[in-house]
């Protein structure tokens, strides 16, 4: 072979070789931002199901506060039956005592003649 064939052989295969790394540079960068893409993707719709669950959380919390509120109101409602059951049963029971047309029973109720 000629040394000029040698040569040109040469400087074909590093054009060759620099195409070939180019392309894989190129294709590289070009995998590197698809994946970017993709990433910022996936970031926004965290973002948005983040921002969906502070949503609900707050909702929940809100929920739970009207709901204790509630329960609050409830019991201080069965507070004040008992006291006005108490106080029903003792104005009877004075009652009971008071009137001359009842005899007393061993109940506390009294009975009727």
């Amino acid at each position: 072979m000629s040394t000029e064939l040698l040569i040109a052989a040469i400087v074909v295969a590093i054009i060759a070789a620099i195409v070939v790394l180019a392309s894989a540079r190129t294709a590289r960068a070009r995998r590197d931002e698809d994946r970017r893409v993709e990433a910022r993707e996936h970031r926004e719709e965290a973002g948005i199901r983040a921002a969906r669950a502070d949503a609900q959380e707050a909702e929940a919390h809100e929920r739970t506060a009207r709901a204790e509120r509630e329960l609050t109101r409830a019991e201080e409602q069965a507070g004040l039956a008992r006291r006005e059951r108490r106080a029903s049963h003792d104005r009877r029971e004075h009652a009971n005592r008071l009137d001359p047309d009842r005899e007393p029973v061993g109940d506390g109720t009294g009975s009727r003649r």
